[in-house]
C-alpha cells in the first residue's frame, strides 16, 4: 500500500498587493515540497526493517530502493491475499501460514540481508564462507562442493500428504553428475546433468523426470496434497505423477543447494544460483510461480 502527497497546497496563481494599483498582479516565487509518503502494512514493514538492520550488521548501510521495498510489499500482501502467509499481532505468523520457511533470496545490499526469512527460521550457510556469491538481482550461489543452506525446518515437520518445496533457479548449475535444489529425506528437486533433465521426488523413493531441459530456470516446485500422488511445475506448467507417499524420516533437514540424504549426509550439491525457496505445507503452484514472477521482475527493474 502506498499513497502519494505532492506537498503543499498550492496558493492561486497570482495574488494581488495589499498597496498599489488594483490591477497590478504579483506573481509570488513558491517552493513546493514535493514528497512520497510510504504506508506499507505492519507485516511488510517488519520484515523490510530486518532486512535493512541485516545490510547494516553486514556492514551495508545504503539502505533499500523504493522499487525494491515495493515490489517485497505487493508479494508479501499477495500472498497473505490468497492465504499463502498469515498475520497475527501485525507480523507473519509461522504456525498460520502454510508456507513455513520461505527467504527472498535478491533485492537486499547484503547476503545476509537476503537470508533474512520472511517466514520460518534463518537458515544457516555451511562450507567455505568464500565460496558463497551473491548478487543482488540473481540471487545466490553456492561452489558446488561443500555450501549449502539448513532451512531450520525438518522433513518431517510437515504432514506426509501435506507439503511442498520450490526453488527460483535464476542461473542453472556447471556442476556434474546430480546437484539438488532442495531436498530432504524422500523429497527433492534435482537436476541430471548427464541425461539433460529435471527430476524430482515427493515422499517417495522413486525418482520422475519432471523436464527434459537441465537449462530450465526460473520456478521449479513440487507439492502433494494425496497419499497416492504428487504434483511438479517448472516452465509453467503443472503435471501430476502417481507415487503412494512414504513417511518421511524424523530428524532430517531440509537442505537447500543440495540434498539432505535419507541418511542424513549432505550430498549432490549444486552452483546454481537461487532467488528464492520455500517449504512448508501443500499449494497451488501456479499462484505462487505467477506471484514470484512478478517479483523476480520488479527487483531487476528496481536495481541499477
Amino acid at each position: 500500500m502506498e499513497s502519494r502527497n505532492n506537498g503543499l497546497r498550492l496558493p492561486p496563481p497570482w495574488i494581488t498587493p495589499a498597496f498599489g494599483l488594483p490591477d497590478r498582479k504579483v506573481q509570488p516565487v513558491i517552493f513546493v515540497q514535493r514528497r512520497r509518503l510510504l504506508l506499507y502494512p505492519a507485516y511488510v514493514q517488519d520484515y523490510l526493517d530486518k532486512v535493512t538492520a541485516a545490510d547494516v550488521a553486514a556492514g551495508n548501510t545504503s539502505g533499500l530502493e523504493m522499487g525494491v521495498t515495493d515490489a517485497a510489499s505487493t508479494f508479501l500482501q499477495d500472498l497473505v491475499s490468497i492465504s499463502y502467509l498469515a498475520v497475527s499481532s501485525n507480523v507473519i505468523s509461522q504456525a498460520a501460514s502454510v508456507i513455513k520457511a520461505m527467504p527472498i533470496m535478491a533485492g537486499a545490499r547484503t547476503r545476509r540481508g537476503a537470508l533474512v526469512p520472511v517466514v520460518g527460521p534463518v537458515p544457516t550457510e555451511f562450507g567455505a564462507a568464500g565460496g558463497w556469491s551473491y548478487n543482488r538481482k540473481t540471487g545466490i550461489a553456492g561452489n558446488g562442493t561443500d555450501n549449502y543452506l539448513d532451512t531450520g525446518r525438518f522433513a518431517d515437520s510437515d504432514p506426509q500428504n501435506n507439503q511442498h518445496q520450490s526453488v527460483w533457479v535464476q542461473q542453472q548449475a556447471t556442476t556434474a553428475g546430480y546437484p539438488i535444489f532442495i531436498g530432504g529425506d524422500l523429497t527433492h528437486i534435482i537436476r541430471y546433468s548427464t541425461e539433460n533433465q529435471i527430476g524430482a521426488r515427493n515422499r517417495n523413493l522413486t525418482p520422475d523426470v519432471i523436464g527434459n531441459s537441465a537449462a530450465v530456470t526460473g520456478f521449479i516446485g513440487i507439492s502433494r496434497a494425496s497419499s497416492t500422488q504428487y504434483s511438479a511445475r517448472l516452465s509453467g506448467t503443472t503435471s501430476t505423477y502417481t507415487r503412494t507417499s512414504n513417511a518421511p524420516s524424523s530428524g532430517q533437514k531440509i537442505i537447500v543447494f543440495a540434498n539432505g540424504g535419507t541418511a542424513g549426509a549432505v550430498n549432490s550439491f549444486t552452483n546454481a544460483r537461487l532467488s528464492f525457496y520455500s517449504c512448508g505445507e501443500s499449494l497451488n503452484m501456479a499462484l505462487l510461480d505467477s506471484r514470484l514472477t512478478t517479483l523476480m521482475a520488479a527487483l531487476s527493474a528496481a536495481i541499477p
